[in-house]
């Protein structure tokens, strides 16, 4: 059973015939050459049709069954279309009588084709790869390289009559998903792109490469050979992939909006979806996870004074000591840094008008913490029968109850007692490959305990429906598309220099909605204008997101915050309707011009940031606005001059010019008037 043909809102594709729609790997069948690769597998190519269902929302079901080999083997592949994507799961159900060991099932296998106009197979020698690495303080770092070179070199396979045994292939290997490579990647050549998410808050694996006829690629969740995954299906038993999307788009601009329509029908309903409030912390180049009565109030006060919506007490509130790191679990307030209770300082916050938050970091116990204690063994992450630790801490596991009902506890009594309505989720660890406990391999039970860390979530906000959570994980460590769906804001970085800040701001709507890129803004008192106007557009390039010494600053700054402030409570009123691109391209770590793009039906708002050196202009280009007269504004700052902007309605290019010292930044609004004469 083969995919033979896909169709975009503005791309067609048609596929050869050697890829299968769905791979599968099992303990006595493997690949049918052998290979390191998640096709070529002999179950694979025994499937065949069977029959199929269509549904209302646009969701094709089909059934297809092993012909001609045992196991026999029965899978479902569910496949969802929405505006230019397809959401695609896949379900194994073991319809014989002796067990079968699985060890890996793609998403999704397909290969890469050709446009429906073209003629011929596209070669690795027409494609490139684009693809994104974070790191801590390093997020969002994309690239595009081609696909025939240094990633796939031509072999000359064909003399040997057989394909290549390898592929482009990139995982992630532990808790944290996002910690390294990004499960959003693509291919692109002239006039096709394919774009790809695989939706998983654990490990997952993609790959790109040569087949007979026609490149291809296969996504998928843990693997028994990546990730110690292997599970067990008795008779009657089944085993389902984690989602994953593929967008399809004449170019990249083009899947990424299918993606971002994708990414939004995908979310669980709230209020934070469509009209984002704006959120002060105290953590980023501020106290640092330090709280305390004294150094809060003065800082409540300065945020209410700029308009803030949700005040978020970040790390620290729960000891009594500065060294916390491995006495977190209990998430009682301190005594000694709220002498009166911190019932006064969340008082204070709602008398501002206000919503007062707190940052957790649920998934883990400290070593030191009496939750270590209180709590059975088997409510944490084990192998042989050892607690899992990193760096001074335990990992909870959420398959078991008693974690759960902890953290259920929790949530609620700071919710009940003290009327939190915003939390900041973070997750500083990363708990390793799994846990053997009460599961068929280490991978298996990290998978389970994924998928319960899921479920709880949608738990705490059925019980709670207007509570606000952020998904934090040392910075954005597992910022992938599950997490996403079920959290209302994502902080895009720990990064506290503001120069190297604006490549993580920019690219993020590659891999997540433009409402939820929580970029942080920390003007200071000690900072130029020009340096706090700097921040501050970081700040409104996605979600504002708040930090600094507010209490500190002098009226003219605060105005100048006030001002980012209201400047980003209009632009929210649309973001969730908006579609992001780069006119200058995808930025780069060191660009000294840095400049990203978010779409609406009213509007383009940029946001252009000028690091130092080099040439004094940038030409940013918008070709979808080609041919119109479109009336160029400055939005933020309004009031500080130096910068020169014009627009060739020919070219759909905005040229733009700075006079004044870098550090400097600008957000523009572009907006349409008439077609050019």
């Amino acid at each position: 059973m083969r995919l033979t043909r896909v169709a975009g809102r503005d791309a067609d594709v048609r596929l050869g015939d050697d890829v299968p729609l769905v791979e599968v790997l099992a303990v006595g069948l493997g690949h049918t050459l052998a290979n390191d690769r998640l096709v070529q597998s002999s179950i694979g190519a025994a499937l065949r049709y069977r029959s199929h269902t269509e549904s209302a929302d646009d969701t094709l079901s089909l059934r297809l069954a092993t012909e001609g080999i045992t196991p026999e083997l029965e899978v479902h592949v569910e496949l969802r279309a929405v505006a230019g994507a397809v959401r695609a799961m896949t379900t194994v159900q073991n319809a014989g009588t002796e067990p079968v060991v699985l060890t890996s099932v793609t998403s999704w296998a397909s290969g890469l084709g050709r446009g429906s106009g073209g003629s011929g197979q596209l070669q690795a020698s027409d494609w490139c790869l684009v693809e994104g690495v974070n790191d801590w303080l390093g997020e969002g770092r994309w690239s595009t390289s081609p696909l025939r070179g240094a990633l796939l070199p031509e072999l000359r396979e064909e003399l040997t009559g057989h394909t290549p045994r390898s592929a482009v292939t990139r995982t992630a290997t532990g808790t944290w998903s996002t910690g390294g490579h990004l499960p959003v990647a693509g291919v692109s050549t002239s006039g096709l792109t394919w774009l790809w998410e695989i939706e998983h808050n654990g490990p997952w694996r993609w790959e790109v490469g040569e087949h007979v006829s026609d490149c291809y690629f296969a996504l998928s969740g843990p693997t028994d050979r990546d990730h110690q995954w292997s599970v067990s299906l008795g008779s009657g038993d089944t085993f389902t992939t984690v989602p994953a999307t593929v967008a399809l788009g004449r170019d990249l601009p083009s899947a990424v909006a299918a993606m971002t329509a994708a990414r939004r029908r995908n979310r669980l309903p709230h209020t934070e979806n469509t009209v984002p409030t704006i959120v002060f912390n105290d953590y980023m180049n501020t106290l640092d996870g330090d709280p305390t009565t004294a150094k809060l109030l003065p800082l409540v006060d300065a945020a209410a004074r700029v308009g803030v919506d949700t005040f978020c007490i970040d790390a620290g509130w729960y000891s009594d000591s500065p060294d916390w790191w491995d006495t977190v679990g209990a998430w009682e307030p301190s005594t000694t840094r709220f002498p009166n209770g911190l019932a006064e300082v969340i008082g204070a916050i709602r008398d501002a008008g206000m919503t007062p938050g707190l940052w957790l970091e649920p998934e883990v116990v400290g070593v030191g913490s009496p939750m270590a204690r209180n709590l059975p063994a088997d409510a944490f992450l084990q192998r042989r029968g050892h607690r899992v630790e990193e760096h001074d801490r335990y990992h909870l596991d959420l398959r078991h109850p008693a974690a759960r009902a902890h953290l259920d506890a929790v949530v609620d009594r700071l919710v009940d007692d003290f009327g939190i309505g915003y939390f900041k989720l973070d997750y500083n660890i990363d708990g390793g490959p799994g846990t053997d406990r009460d599961a068929d391999s280490v991978g298996a039970g990290l998978l389970d305990h994924n998928r319960a860390h899921l479920s709880w979530l949608e738990g705490v906000l059925a019980r709670h429906p207007s509570l606000v959570l952020e998904n934090c994980a040392s910075g954005a460590m597992r910022m992938d598309a599950a997490m996403l769906a079920h959290t209302q804001l994502q902080s895009t970085s720990d990064q506290q220099d503001p120069m190297l800040y604006p490549p993580i701001a920019a690219s993020a709507g590659l891999a997540i909605l433009p409402e939820q890129a929580a970029n942080w803004a920390y003007p200071q008192p000690d900072l130029s204008d020009e340096q706090n106007t700097f921040t501050l557009v970081t700040g409104l390039a996605g979600r504002f997101y708040l930090s600094g010494y507010l209490n500190r600053m002098t009226d003219g700054q605060l105005a100048r915050v006030r001002d980012a402030v209201d400047t980003a409570r209009s632009l929210h009123q649309d973001i969730a309707d908006t579609v992001p691109s780069w006119p200058l391209g995808l930025p780069g770590w060191t660009d000294r011009w840095v400049a990203s793009a978010r779409h609406g039906a009213e509007r383009t708002v940029v946001s252009v940031w000028d690091r130092e050196g080099g040439a004094d202009g940038a030409e940013l280009r918008f070709p979808e606005l080609a041919g119109l007269d479109v009336h160029v504004a400055t939005i933020f700052p309004r009031d500080l001059p130096g910068w020169q902007a014009r627009w060739d309605a020919d070219t759909g290019t905005l040229s733009v010019r700075n006079t004044v010292t870098t550090p400097t930044a600008r957000t523009f609004s572009l907006t349409s008037t008439a077609p050019s004469a």
